[in-house]
């Protein structure tokens, strides 16, 4: 039988495959820009972890190479397929999301 702190990690990664299956499957047709608003991450924000945590390991993984992980496919084709022009309202709420969320974790 697994070990306590093995089981957790088990259980964590499937639950993130789980969260990127709902993200990337079930529901493509929620955009990046709504999640940032409402939640103030987005799957952009998922694959910057990603590279985050893989970097601090000592593992080169470029921007590209965990949005390909995190999207399935390059994040060019993910645009084109399933991405939507924001509106003015939208791209203001990002804008203040953003520096609330992203912006204070660079900064």
């Amino acid at each position: 039988m697994a070990d306590h702190e093995s089981l957790k990690t088990e259980l964590e990664a499937a639950t993130f495959r789980r969260l990127l299956h709902h993200l990337m499957d079930a529901r493509p047709d929620v955009q990046n820009i709504d999640m940032m608003n409402l939640a103030g991450f987005c799957r952009n924000c998922l694959s910057r972890w990603y590279q985050e945590e893989a970097n601090a390991r000592g593992l080169e993984l470029s921007k590209d190479g965990a949005r390909e992980i995190v999207y399935g496919m390059p994040f060019e084709d993910w645009r084109a397929q399933h991405q939507t022009e924001a509106s003015a309202e939208q791209k203001a709420a990002f804008e203040v999301s953003f520096a609330e969320n992203v912006g204070k974790a660079e900064g």
